[in-house]
């Protein structure tokens, strides 16, 4: 007996209690698309947030992949990627559920000071919180706290202890906070040292810039997983090859925050993301 035989046993039992699931890879990621369906030629899933045409027999498109169907579950493409599965994900939100999920001690402690007790799941480094109740998921909605429902996946971590409380209206205020929150000028007040020796910089020319921020912006639109770690290394390669000359302006790091908050990244991420590049590369 594999591994990976349990695994799909588990997401088995889960689909029949209503739990759509799919397989993650090592990393604890989604697997990429096939070739038919890479870059979303296909369409996506009907239950993306644009619904599509695709009806790939693969494990594609990240949460949008789950299912309770056992028949998919067990086919050859599915068997096929729980040998190489490292664990099970569920999309809370088709099961009219939303994860709090707490990243660590601090953010467990909030939790259980502000939001009504709930069935709890240990986590590696915090817990998840299950609500009965779907509603748009959202990223870093406060310090060591990511929101779970729809248009995302959460890892199965075992069934968890206490009862189901409905989604309280303080989860959904976080939401609704974060998403209305201003957005932090990506460059503004960013001061860009220029190589000394003076001298006309080599890259200040429009159409080698451009290029150069369009390929960036498609490297992070086309992340099919680990978009956190992508944005981080786009936004240091981009650093490292203009972040010395003074090439870069507001304009340019404003369409490379754009394009990472178009893949879920909150602007406190991107931020974050962008200060780390530069204290990287002592800028």
């Amino acid at each position: 007996m594999t591994q990976q035989t349990p695994l799909r046993r588990v997401a088995l039992t889960l689909a029949a209690a209503g739990l759509p699931v799919l397989p993650l890879r090592a990393g604890k990621a989604p697997f990429g698309n096939c070739r038919t369906c890479v870059d979303n030629a296909c369409g996506g899933r009907p239950n993306m947030k644009t619904p599509g045409p695709c009806h790939c027999a693969g494990v594609c498109h990240a949460w949008a992949a789950a299912t309770t169907d056992p028949r998919v579950l067990t086919s050859p493409p599915w068997t096929a990627a729980w040998r190489r599965a490292v664990c099970v994900a569920y999309h809370p939100g088709a099961a009219g559920l939303t994860v709090v999920d707490l990243d660590d001690p601090v953010a467990v402690a909030w939790a259980r000071e502000v939001l009504p007790i709930t069935r709890t799941v240990q986590t590696t480094r915090g817990e998840h919180w299950i609500y009965r109740g779907a509603m748009a998921s959202s990223n870093a909605v406060r310090p060591g706290v990511d929101i779970k429902s729809t248009m995302s996946y959460a890892r199965y971590l075992g069934p968890g202890t206490g009862t189901l409380a409905a989604l309280p209206e303080a989860v959904r205020a976080l939401a609704v906070k974060s998403s209305t929150a201003t957005r932090p000028a990506p460059h503004s007040g960013v001061n860009v040292p220029t190589l000394g020796g003076g001298g006309e910089c080599p890259h200040r020319t429009p159409t080698y810039l451009d290029r150069g921020i369009a390929m960036a912006e498609r490297r992070i639109t086309e992340a099919r997983s680990a978009v956190h770690a992508t944005v981080y290394r786009t936004f240091l390669a981009v650093l490292s090859k203009h972040g010395r000359c003074g090439c870069l302006t507001e304009t340019h790091t404003a369409r490379l925050f754009t394009a990472a908050q178009a893949k879920g990244e909150s602007p406190r991420h991107c931020t974050e993301a962008w200060t780390n590049a530069l204290t990287t590369l002592g800028l």
